[in-house]
């Protein structure tokens, strides 16, 4: 599409578009670059009707499941924003959906590249895509709406951009703001303040936060044992005190016991039943799952043991969804491995044919596995022929508990029940029993190419470098994962730009790189943290390096900016290694924490040359096995990202004003 130009939805599908899912992408040239979506719901005199019609990152969903931001997914050039529209739910008086991003501070969106809208109906099938190449120096930017026309939803491409920031936008739509922040000129989004008490006190159950400020613009806060949330939580009670009737080697019940788990079949059917029977009964958990597979708010049925007809001998997927809202069915069937097993090709390719007979919408396959874009687990052909369109969707185990940790520990559960339903469910799937414990197995080609880099063996080309690559990838995103869900906030992996939009091409350089320098790389985003995460697993050296890299401040003298870092990683480990950033130079002064407390001074280039920032670095032995038993390489990985964060990235916070002390307090 191109600017000012709108389409009917009808027109774009074969049938009713009643669910959509809204995509904002762009990119940074330095990776740094990043935005905030909201969405505001507008009546015919293009307002809001309350400030609970603005949705942001800290009021994601509405109640009735018409909008729902779905936060980052990955993709090959860093990652998109995507937001679920169920609009049949969407209510009779909302005449326009606003659809719209904002930067931060002085941040503007002509320093970002290949901004983009793209719309998917339900099934992932894209309807229509909206390319903005001039932004121009604007900190807001409306990318599209969605608007009623004649009892049909319409898209109009936009690409309005405010250089007021994200405060002129929302006030020119009826949105609240304090006077103080009305009054800046250039206040970004995040400095919003929602300030209409009638309306909020009115309007309780939706009560909107105050949008959050810049990590170096927000007041130093107490710690807190959780990061606060939008949403009342439900404190699970206290142990309390043994009695004469208890003894220190009896187990509590469980809902969900392990204990007589013997077989893979046995865990396979526990699973599903217990995810499927929680997914029903805990509707935001269950919404949470299924809005990014393209199902609507509404009903949530769940079935196990179900026989299909199909040829002479009928199909049993392990389980079925089925949604139903306003008299319409959305059904998924669902296949479950655990315990490491591989799906299985032909079996998800008769459940897509399956579902394709039956008008059935989606397949879901569920595994400790993860997937990757652009290098689907298991190959299946879709007949597009079809009037009924199928889509393939994965979920690994690891992040249904992220979504359970991240609703239950951080975002709150209003309902008691709720709550202790999601702390069982995440219970049975950390127990080591349970078989659902994310990804855990580098492949077979692991060891091979660990010896090979060894023995300087290993060619280019060799397509097991390229599995090694792979396992790696998904480690990283199985990390973040977990990260994330510790922390209640945001953790990403980062594709640079310059490594290329094409996911396949992209993996095949770094089997390359692996093959010639023995060396795997990643990059990890954690929200509200300035700079990156870099993770490194040296084949050759057995040493896992995590760091990361902070800018000199703008302000001050060198030697007061060494003593400062040193002092602010008082609790730090001391190997924590420190390496000054020099300009014009490929290296400057280093050494380790414990070296350097007594002399700052030492962190200063003899040739006084003009500092740009400071490496902080910790190393970690590699495990030897690709598994993830104590000595394995996964465990490895994961301990060596949550001992740098919490030993390192928390101290930095108070360093720079950042917020992590306060969210590693729970983690």
């Amino acid at each position: 599409m191109v600017k000012g130009a709108n389409v009917g939805l009808g027109g774009l599908a074969d049938g009713d578009v009643d669910s959509v899912v809204v995509s904002l992408g762009w990119v940074s040239p330095t990776g740094e670059g990043d935005a905030d979506v909201s969405v505001l719901l507008l009546d015919e005199n293009q307002k809001v009707r309350s400030d609970a019609d603005f949705y942001f990152y800290n009021n994601a969903c509405a109640l009735d499941g018409s909008v729902q931001l779905l936060g980052k997914t990955p993709v090959g050039e860093g990652s998109e924003d995507r937001i679920s529209f169920d609009l049949t739910a969407i209510p009779q008086d909302v005449a326009t959906i606003l659809i719209a991003a904002s930067r931060y501070e002085s941040a503007r969106f002509d320093e970002l590249e290949d901004l983009r809208l793209t719309l998917n109906d339900a099934s992932g099938e894209p309807l229509l895509r909206y390319a903005i190449d001039d932004a121009g120096g604007v900190s807001a930017l409306i990318f599209g709406e969605l608007y009623r026309r004649s009892d049909e939803w319409k898209f109009r491409a936009v690409g309005q951009g405010y250089e007021a920031g994200f405060a002129a936008l929302a006030t020119a739509h009826g949105v609240d703001i304090e006077d103080d922040a009305a009054d800046n000129a250039v206040v970004p989004e995040h400095s919003l303040l929602l300030a209409n008490t009638e309306q909020s006190e009115a309007t309780a159950a939706v009560a909107v936060p105050a949008p959050r400020k810049p990590a170096d613009e927000a007041a130093p806060a107490k710690k807190a044992a959780r990061p606060r949330t939008s949403k009342k939580k439900v404190k699970l009670p206290k142990a309390r005190k043994k009695s004469l009737a208890e003894n220190e080697s009896w187990k509590g019940a469980r809902l969900f016991p392990v204990s007589a788990l013997k077989s893979d079949r046995d865990r396979e059917m526990r699973a599903t039943s217990v995810l499927l029977a929680v997914m029903a009964q805990v509707p935001e958990f269950g919404r949470r799952l299924t809005a990014g597979f393209g199902a609507p708010a509404g009903r949530m049925e769940t079935f196990t043991e179900v026989s299909l007809p199909h040829g002479d001998s009928p199909r049993r997927p392990d389980g079925v969804i089925r949604v139903e809202r306003a008299g319409k069915l959305w059904t998924a069937l669902v296949e479950t491995k655990t315990n490491g097993n591989p799906l299985k090709a032909e079996q998800v390719q008769a459940y897509a044919d399956i579902a394709a007979r039956r008008g059935y919408e989606a397949v879901i396959t569920l595994s400790n596995d993860v997937a990757l874009e652009g290098s689907p687990l298991v190959e299946v052909k879709i007949d597009r022929r079809r009037k009924n369109k199928v889509s393939l969707w994965h979920l690994s185990w690891a992040e249904v508990a992220h979504q359970a940790q991240m609703l239950l520990r951080h975002e709150g559960v209003g309902n008691p029940a709720h709550a202790w339903l999601l702390e069982e469910l995440l219970h049975y799937l950390h127990h080591e029993n349970s078989g659902c414990h994310g990804f855990q197995n580098m492949g077979p080609a692991w060891v091979p190419v660990r010896n090979g880099i060894h023995d300087e063996t290993l060619c280019q080309g060799d397509p097991r470098a390229l599995e090694a690559v792979e396992s790696w990838e998904r480690l990283i995103r199985q990390v973040s994962l977990g990260l994330g869900g510790e922390l209640g906030q945001k953790v990403l992996p980062v594709q640079r730009a310059r490594r290329g939009t094409d996911a396949a091409a992209r993996r095949a350089r770094m089997a390359d790189e692996l093959c010639q320098d023995g060396r795997l790389q990643a990059e990890v985003r954690i929200e509200g943290v300035p700079g990156v995460l870099a993770v490194t697993a040296d084949l050759r050296t057995g040493k896992i390096r995590t760091s990361i890299e902070i800018p000199a401040p703008e302000q001050g003298y060198p030697l007061s900016w060494a003593k400062r870092i040193v002092r602010h990683l008082a609790e730090a480990p001391a190997d924590l290694h420190i390496e000054t950033l020099v300009e014009g130079e490929t290296g400057g002064p280093r050494g380790t924490l414990e070296r350097l407390r007594p002399e700052p001074g030492d962190m200063l280039p003899k040739s006084g040359a003009s500092i740009t920032g400071f490496r902080l670095s910790l190393l970690k032995g590699m495990g030897s096995s690709r598994g993830n038993t104590e000595s394995g390489f996964i465990r490895s990985v994961d301990e060596a990202v949550y001992k740098f964060y919490t030993g390192v990235v928390v101290q930095l916070d108070r360093l720079t004003g950042g917020k992590g002390a306060e969210q590693v307090a729970h983690a």
